[in-house]
């Protein structure tokens, strides 16, 4: 009992470690994942890939499309696939 209580699968762990980088892990999900984190490497690494990626999509600035301007070029797009196929 105690030890699925505390312990935690790589998926689960994985899974709470993509919820914490949004901040959507609740505390006791926080404290499992630091306990599986201190044993688990690969874990670790999944924990360590992710906080990379996150960091490097902060620092990149994307701009993009919005939901508007998205659907205003796929309209376009769509008038000129048909232009071509007739």
């Amino acid at each position: 009992m105690t030890k699925k209580f505390l312990f935690i699968s790589c998926e689960e762990a994985q899974h709470i470690c993509d919820k914490r980088q949004y901040g959507e892990a609740t505390t006791w999900e926080r404290i499992t994942l630091a306990l599986r984190l201190s044993w688990c490497r690969i874990t670790r690494a999944y924990s360590s890939k992710n906080n990379k990626l996150t960091q490097a999509l902060q620092k990149a600035e994307v701009d993009y499309l919005r939901h508007d301007e998205r659907t205003q070029l796929q309209k376009r797009f769509e008038e000129e696939l048909r232009k071509y196929q007739q």
